[in-house]
């Protein structure tokens, strides 16, 4: 059996246990764990410290131990650690490079993968999620490359690609005791877990509905009902928010910030709103490489002083359309149209600068339907 320490809350902000009295509390040393009685009851603002057990089969969590206040800063860094490693990786087809040379430490939070299509996301993911094996460089989770963990990874990991399969004849909630049986949920615990996640994406009434009946955007979420099926410790999210309708979204983002409080959740979006705000950080990549990481605010500094607002009558619209790289355009009251566009310098005389987002960011690395220099030619007022 093999045991590793990996994670140190508060238990304050713990949602995975129960607080109710602990009977065991396991105490880790380099050679063994020593187990003793422990029967005192949690208090709001004691550290939780859990002990993962690996066997062959299955991963199981216990509680290693109970610090009333703070925890030694030296202790946590030298004991607790979750990142997930991309250590160079590549990824070709015949002649054409995927993903090439991605190095990125992926630690607990929220952090979004964006990128212009084409640009290796999928392919950099499902290498990640160990369905393709990287042509060179290493897929690490806690210090153990995952091809070596294999099932151990397997057990802590959930993923949702952009199609996932299903038996056509099963119904919702058949499907999911399906995927638990596949992932080793026992079949009581299997059953408690699907209630609770059926809720959680507001699938309870069409639980025994065939998934075939189903919206695009029910599925979608029958879809992350199985990625959440394991309480994964890493969750890897391809397009997660396709087919959702804005109110989905919203309860999907509220849902994925409470769950990654103590895990890795990583998402590749188009939609750059789902992301912007509940991300921990964000991965920019473009032609399979890594172009640039950071916070929202780190990254948004990238364009400050190059997103404009100008004025123009709306006979004017297609010219500025056609020489402007255009992020939107707003009717006004008065019949004129509120254009929103990039550029390194004011295009118009009435040009003001306003706060960037991080979808400017996005079309400034990533522009579409332009050619050459649009969007840093002067149009006169």
């Amino acid at each position: 059996m093999l045991a590793d320490i990996s994670d140190c809350m508060l238990w304050e902000n713990c949602k995975k246990v129960h607080k109710k009295k602990f009977k065991i509390w396991y105490v880790y040393t380099r050679k063994e764990i020593l187990c003793i009685w422990y029967n005192n009851c949690i208090k709001a603002g004691d550290f939780l410290l859990t002990l993962r057990f690996f066997t062959n089969k299955k991963c199981s969590w216990r509680i290693l131990h109970i610090c009333p206040g703070k925890v030694s800063e030296d202790w946590k860094e030298e004991v607790f650690s979750m990142e997930l490693l991309l250590d160079h990786v590549s990824k070709s087809f015949k002649d054409k490079h995927a993903v090439e040379d991605f190095c990125l430490e992926l630690t607990p939070g929220v952090w979004g993968l964006l990128g212009a299509n084409g640009a290796g996301k999928t392919t950099l993911m499902r290498m990640i999620a160990g369905i393709l094996h990287p042509t060179a460089g290493e897929v690490v989770y806690d210090g153990v490359p995952i091809r070596k963990l294999r099932d151990r990874y397997r057990n802590i990991f959930g993923y949702l690609p952009q199609d996932f399969g299903f038996p056509r004849e099963f119904s919702v909630k058949e499907y999911l005791m399906y995927v638990a049986a596949l992932k080793g949920i026992p079949g009581q615990q299997a059953r408690q877990r699907i209630r609770e996640l059926l809720e959680q994406v507001s699938l309870s009434g069409v639980s025994h509905k065939k998934i075939t009946r189903l919206s695009g955007g029910m599925r979608r979420r029958v879809g992350i009902a199985q990625a959440l099926l394991n309480d994964p410790e890493v969750l890897i999210l391809d397009e997660p928010t396709g087919g959702l309708d804005p109110g989905e979204r919203v309860r999907f983002r509220n849902l994925l910030s409470e769950f990654a409080q103590d895990r890795i959740v990583l998402i590749s979006t188009h939609i750059v709103s789902d992301v912007e705000y509940i991300a921990t950080c964000h991965a920019m990549m473009g032609n399979g490489k890594l172009l640039a990481t950071g916070t929202t605010e780190e990254l948004v500094s990238q364009v400050e002083g190059r997103v404009w607002n100008c004025m123009a009558t709306a006979d004017r619209v297609a010219e500025y359309e056609n020489r402007l790289q255009v992020i939107s355009l707003r009717n006004e009251p008065d019949g004129r149209v509120s254009i929103r566009y990039l550029a390194d310098n004011p295009c118009t005389g009435d040009s003001v600068t306003v706060m960037p987002r991080l979808e400017d960011l996005y079309l400034w690395m990533f522009p579409q339907n332009m050619a050459g220099e649009i969007g840093r030619e002067e149009v006169s007022a």
